[in-house]
């Protein structure tokens, strides 16, 4: 496995998804992907304001307006750019796409040949899970390529 494939989300878990899929990467070797797919931008627009994703390295960027999907891919990439500088890592990628989730990661698994998919797991209740779906699932179920799902469930 030369490439993994680390798929973060707006989920201020995410920085446990990037150090343990990076420690996974480092301790073979692997070069590192960063993912973020923009979904939907409801996700991160409230009263058109942002604080991306929560991650504890992006805190200092206060609010972020986004007007455009353009501005939201660009915050989506500033987002990866900062998680690259805090993961201290050299010769890491980053990519956002936009689309459905699963889809995107398996697209992107497959047009950079990894090895590996890294994904957070929330373990949402099952009522949320029949509602909204789970990318990790279909992921899971769509893939040939073997999964490090990380549970993130804070309790």
């Amino acid at each position: 496995m030369k490439k993994v494939l680390i798929a973060l989300d707006y989920d201020p878990t995410a920085e446990k998804v990037a150090e343990e899929g990076f420690a996974l990467a480092s301790a073979m070797k692997a070069e590192v992907i960063l993912l973020h797919v923009v979904a939907d931008s409801q996700y991160y627009v409230h009263a058109g304001y942002t604080s991306i994703m929560g991650f504890g390295g992006y805190n200092g960027a206060g609010m972020v307006p986004l007007e455009t999907v353009k501005q939201l891919t660009q915050a989506s990439q500033d987002y990866l750019d900062k998680i690259k500088l805090h993961l201290g890592g050299t010769g890491i990628e980053t990519e956002v796409r936009d689309g459905d989730v699963a889809e995107a990661i398996l697209a992107t698994a497959k047009h950079t040949h990894a090895g590996i998919i890294v994904l957070g797991s929330h373990s949402r209740r099952w009522l949320e899970k029949i509602i909204m779906g789970s990318s990790t699932e279909k992921v899971l179920h769509h893939t040939t390529l073997p999964l490090f799902i990380i549970p993130t469930k804070q309790h």
